[in-house]
């Protein structure tokens, strides 16, 4: 057993028990860990936190061997994102941040630029206009950083760059051009305008992505291939997605 302090974002909280409470935390050092907060419902006090959803806390836990929810024993608060909280809108481009890092990474697999990304976007939406262009950044910065990337480089097919008319095919995870797509059932439409755009958005660091200008169409048209390239292979609908423009 090993005793681990870390700075966490609360993905998901829910009761367990009389007293207690089951938190999934996504941690800077450790990734996604699960903690039990025993006896905070009883008495609140016992820890510096409330463990809100999308709070940022310091946390120490006891992490066990032989299972993966482990007895958190400290929990102070960091910072509460009251920005956030204040707008329906913002609290649901927050709450799919969350539902998307749980459905995608896995327990305990450290990965602090993700870490780093999820915090850069939280700290964003609190003052940000444009919620759909933000979501889209977020949607195509975290699946780059956790390796579930779309393939956009070039044809997913032959290898060759993709000029003019392409699609966007959900079997291959990719664009595929006019020569392959024939080949290929599952498939969309995208622009030149979109590919560019998510290639900026890949090679880019998150601050001077938010300088990126991104029109209607092209959000529409990166919404629409990046929540179908999830869908198709996560196997579930991220739910908080149909609350979103």
């Amino acid at each position: 057993m090993a005793i681990i302090s870390t700075e966490a974002i609360v993905l998901k909280v829910q009761d367990h028990r009389e007293t207690s409470r089951l938190v999934t935390f996504f941690t800077k050092n450790c990734g996604k860990v699960k903690g039990v907060l025993k006896g905070i419902r009883k008495d609140p006090r016992k820890f510096g936190s409330s463990v809100d959803k999308l709070s940022v806390n310091d946390i120490v836990f006891y992490q066990y061997r032989n299972t993966d929810i482990h007895l958190v024993s400290q929990c102070d608060m960091k910072e509460f994102f009251l920005l956030i909280r204040q707008d329906a809108r913002r609290i649901t481009a927050a709450e799919y941040g969350a539902e998307m890092l749980d459905r995608i990474m896995p327990v305990e697999e450290r990965a602090s630029a993700i870490y780093d990304l999820f915090l850069d976007y939280l700290r964003t939406l609190g003052a940000e206009k444009d919620l759909g262009r933000l979501v889209r950044m977020f949607q195509v910065k975290i699946l780059s950083l956790s390796g579930f990337r779309p393939h956009i480089e070039a044809c997913v097919g032959c290898g060759c760059e993709v000029r003019g008319r392409a699609r966007f095919s959900l079997v291959r995870g990719g664009l595929v051009c006019s020569r392959c797509e024939l080949r290929d059932g599952a498939s969309m439409p995208v622009s030149p305008g979109t590919i560019a755009t998510l290639l900026h958005i890949e090679k880019n660091p998150w601050k001077d992505c938010q300088k990126l200008k991104m029109a209607a169409s092209i959000k529409q048209e990166m919404g629409r291939i990046l929540n179908n390239f999830l869908v198709f292979h996560l196997g579930k609908h991220i739910k908080s997605a149909k609350y979103l423009s």
